[in-house]
């Protein structure tokens, strides 16, 4: 069953991040006026305009490479957390989200040159035990299909398994992905996903006999002298961000920036987007791209033929029409390759990626025909500065001439917010919070189970008169009390602060028994990996 599209919020535009699939359609109207000038690619005017980015978007900080030839130029701005003085610096580190991925097709392009494994080995025969929910889909999964989006999972399902933090290991992960119902055929569309690049991580531990973070580690990131950077989100360093938000509101990216206190935590989805890293490591990771593997006169990381294959196109993906603020970027063409995307930039080929995590975004570009590149990294979840500078950096590097990126981002962001804080109030103003519930508060205690989840707690502490609290049991942190809000829905009030809430549904049986519980995010924008609505729980025991 094919999930219908919601309208996109600032953090569902990251959805080729890592919580971030596909850039949902806003369905707007196109077409853009171009102004006379011509960007700079670094300089004075660069600065100008990052500055001017950041504070129309309150951006704390931010970090750019650009590698033009033989050149790398980082350029740092801002702070790295509210209200401390620390500076950004060409050292400090950020959260790269599933610009990770890249490394992880890079990782297993090794052991293809090594022989070890060949892209269309099958990964039940690499990996035992791997199973899909679909037999054919199980047994005919070959390596490529792991890492391009297209093995017929839903957009972000399953993540709620690892995102923000799990109790699971990678290898139950790894086991569980077989109760994951299907939401199209095998290889028939594209839906981004994220277990299948932890499946990808465990795959590279099969075949190396190392773990993920150790290959990754001794494989590439010493070679290339990425000192700064760590393979754990966890990690802590002296030069390092803090992550914020604007969620002191019910609609994420309205309100204040804060400091998050809930970011994503654990080593489970490593392969899928744990690197933290500095402006300078990752110009050292776009020249690796740049030269094709080679990483000086006598040594390569990887071969030729490995750098031809991550870039080589394997799934379409739709392209949407665009707001006429920013229209102008609209790809004509755009494909999943390896870790990276494949599009078009205004009639220019570009190798391009977005990553993002709780707190944090990032984007890289690869312009192969200028033998240019550049990445960026924001602490913040301001999808409209690092927008903004991606188009200004493309139309600098290509010598094009540029509409006003940030005022047209501004009207499109704001323009969601608005409409997505006018359903809330819609949703509030027509709900009927004297009808309901249909059973007494302790008809609905038990214990809940979903076939790829795990379990769910409700309980009522406290007598008759007590209230009902929910616990999903997998993810520490995600319990607190849930409020009545129509019916048989209710509303959870997590305890761990940053996150999405989100509607319980109860469904009866006829004779009034529990028959299954549902979810869904209270937010009509809330990013995809709140994949509350794939969650179809049914009653295992009743609550003592």
């Amino acid at each position: 069953m094919n999930r219908p599209s919601r309208e996109s919020s600032a953090s569902r535009l990251m959805a080729r991040g890592w919580r971030l699939g596909a850039l949902v359609a806003l369905m707007l109207s196109w077409g853009a006026s171009v102004a006379a000038t011509v960007p700079a690619a670094s300089g004075p005017a660069l600065d100008a305009f990052a500055r001017k980015a950041m504070h129309t978007f309150a951006t704390p900080g931010m970090a750019v490479t650009v590698v033009q030839g033989e050149t790398i130029a980082t350029h740092a701005y801002g702070v790295r957390k509210l209200g401390a003085a620390a500076k950004v610096d060409a050292h400090t580190i950020f959260p790269i989200g599933s610009n990770t991925k890249a490394f992880t097709t890079a990782a297993l392009a090794i052991l293809v040159d090594q022989g070890k494994l060949h892209w269309d080995d099958r990964v039940v025969d690499k990996l035992p035990g791997f199973r899909m929910y679909d037999a054919y889909a199980s047994s005919e999964m070959t390596v490529t299909d792991l890492l391009v989006h297209r093995s017929g999972l839903g957009l972000g399902e399953g993540d709620l398994m690892i995102f923000p933090t799990t109790d699971r290991t990678r290898a139950e992960l790894v086991h569980d992905i077989r109760y994951l119902k299907p939401a199209h055929s095998f290889r028939a569309d594209y839906d981004y996903d994220n277990v299948l690049y932890v499946v990808a991580g465990q795959l590279v531990e099969a075949v190396s006999g190392q773990r993920w973070e150790d290959f990754v580690q001794q494989r590439i990131l010493d070679p290339l002298q990425m000192h700064d950077t760590q393979t754990s989100i966890d990690a802590h360093a002296g030069d390092q961000v803090s992550l914020h938000a604007k969620n002191t509101t019910p609609v994420r990216g309205v309100g204040r920036q804060a400091v998050l206190t809930t970011v994503m935590t654990g080593n489970v989805f490593a392969a899928a987007g744990a690197l933290q890293v500095s402006a300078a490591d990752m110009g050292r990771w776009l020249r690796l791209q740049l030269d094709g593997g080679q990483l000086d006169r006598d040594r390569r990381i990887f071969s030729v033929a490995a750098a031809q294959m991550l870039w080589t196109p394997q799934t379409l993906i739709p392209v949407a029409a665009a707001p006429s603020a920013i229209a102008l970027a609209r790809p004509q063409f755009d494909a999943y390759a390896l870790g990276f995307e494949v599009q078009d930039y205004r009639g220019h080929r570009i190798i391009t990626h977005l990553g993002g995590v709780l707190g944090g975004y990032s984007a890289v570009v690869i312009i192969p025909e200028k033998r240019a590149a550049f990445a960026i990294m924001v602490n913040a979840e301001d999808a409209g500065t690092l927008f903004a500078m991606r188009e200004h950096l493309l139309d600098a590097l290509l010598g094009l001439s540029s509409p006003d990126w940030i005022a047209g981002y501004k009207k499109v962001f704001d323009g969601i917010n608005a409409r997505a804080v006018a359903t809330l109030k819609a949703q509030g103003a027509t709900s009927h919070p004297e009808r309901g519930p249909s059973l007494p508060l302790s008809g609905y205690a038990g214990v809940y189970r979903d076939p790829w989840y795990g379990t769910a707690t409700i309980s009522q502490a406290g007598g008759d008169k007590a209230g009902l609290t929910i616990s999903l049991d997998r993810s520490p942190g995600l319990h607190g009390p849930l409020e009545h809000v129509q019916y048989d829905t209710f509303r959870t009030h997590w305890a761990m602060p940053d996150v999405e809430d989100a509607y319980v549904t109860f469904a009866l049986k006829p004779d009034g028994g529990i028959e299954r519980m549902t979810m869904k995010a209270v937010s009509p924008i809330a990013d995809f990996s709140w994949d509350y609505q794939d969650l179809r729980f049914t009653p295992v025991s009743a609550a003592k």
